[in-house]
């Protein structure tokens, strides 16, 4: 496996097991850079270990040692940490070919998604630890320089230390009030992956998705979570024509991963039985009407109504309005869009044209395309953009 793939497959389960052995993430990090670095200079020489991550986690772990060692203030700790791995398997420790290494990556989430972190710097942990982005990709998804995200990701990692934020799974008390911020973070996971083509990232929130879901197999919204993206995932095959981004009623159907959808509906039915429309819940709902031929409009568009008072998101109103557009004419799902501010979301003006061009105003639909693409992300969202502006006729 590439050296790059190794670090996408792997940085997440490595770095949530150096954190529950280090008990600090920021050292977890650094020892986990370490090892992956030392394994870029010797692995395209000796070739890939038999167990990779159990070679990378001993790797960080005595790279770890030696720095807490250098740091004479935390002497207690190295010497805590040394007594932890004398008692460790003699062959665990000598061979990390035949260690088992626990997968930690549920206490890492609820570690990042902890309330005395604020939200903005929840997300940006986790996308760190958990996603493996890095500083960088994150500042740009949240528009902000680098510096910025830089700084705010180390205090992050600093109240954590400070403030003593176990690493742990909390107690089944109070499990379902952190359970909305963790579901939020795996979701915007999946988001990363599933918008801005790091499918890794897709995989990753799913596995997170599942764990969740085996974790709280009662709670509605993390089994609903995970089918809207097991939903969602199965047309990721079909998406993407020639580097160009296919919608939804254009998409080649005999793509789709009938399996991936399956499996998407069992969990949404399972989600059903629990009673507690929340808003996964309705989302997956909304994902299943939307792979169904032909679409029930009404349904979909009094799911949206129902979202929309949950969330009281804008976002959704445009989607509701899409849908109205189905049913009454291009003019109805307008209406409904002169009524949102969203001037800074690309989608909104992608939206609004094409309903202005199913309404026969050509001329205003094209500058509500030339907004969209002056807003796109992706070179796949342009050319489709690019495409649809070609389709006026200018002299309409």
């Amino acid at each position: 496996m590439a050296l790059d793939a190794v670090f996408r497959t792997h940085w997440g389960r490595v770095l949530a097991t150096l954190t529950g052995q280090l008990g600090d993430i920021e050292l977890a990090e650094d020892a986990a850079a370490d090892a992956f670095a030392i394994a870029a200079e010797r692995w395209p020489r000796d070739g890939e270990p038999a167990n990779p991550v159990g070679w990378l986690v001993a790797t960080a772990r005595n790279r770890a040692i030696d720095q807490l060692r250098r740091r004479q203030v935390l002497a207690a700790k190295t010497k805590l940490l040394a007594h932890d791995l004398e008692l460790a398997p003699e062959a665990a420790m000598h061979d990390p070919a035949t260690a088992v290494i626990p997968d930690e990556r549920l206490e890492l989430i609820f570690t990042c998604c902890h309330p005395a972190l604020a939200l903005d710097a929840q997300v940006a942990l986790t996308l760190r630890t958990l996603g493996g982005l890095t500083t960088e990709e994150i500042a740009l998804a949240f528009l902000v320089p680098f510096e910025t995200m830089s700084k705010r990701l180390t205090r992050a990692k600093h109240k954590i230390r400070d403030a003593g934020i176990p690493f742990a799974v909390p107690p089944d008390h109070q499990l379902p009030d952190r359970l909305a911020a963790v579901l939020a973070v795996v979701y915007l996971i999946f988001n990363e992956g599933w918008g801005g083509g790091r499918i890794d990232l897709a995989a990753e929130a799913i596995g997170l998705g599942r764990a969740l879901a085996e974790l709280m197999p009662d709670e509605s919204e993390a089994v609903a979570l995970l089918a809207l993206m097991l939903l969602h995932d199965a047309r990721r095959g079909a998406r993407i024509r020639d580097a160009q981004v296919v919608p939804l009623d254009e998409q080649d159907r005999t793509l789709w991963d009938e399996q991936r959808t399956a499996e998407g509906r069992q969990f949404l039915q399972a989600a059903l039985t629990r009673r507690h429309n929340g808003p996964y819940l309705v989302q997956a709902a909304i994902a299943d009407l939307h792979m169904q031929q032909p679409r029930d409009w009404p349904q979909i568009a009094a799911l949206y109504e129902t979202l929309a008072r949950q969330t009281g998101s804008p976002v959704v109103e445009m989607n509701r309005a899409i849908a109205v557009a189905e049913i009454d004419g291009p003019e109805a799902g307008l209406a409904i869009l002169d009524t949102l501010e969203l001037d800074h979301y690309r989608y909104f003006h992608s939206t609004h044209a094409e309903l202005l061009r199913r309404a026969g105003r050509h001329s205003d639909a094209r500058l509500a395309y030339q907004r969209a693409l002056d807003l796109a992300q992706t070179e796949p969202e342009r050319r489709l953009l690019r495409e649809r502006l070609a389709e006026l006729n200018p002299c309409d």
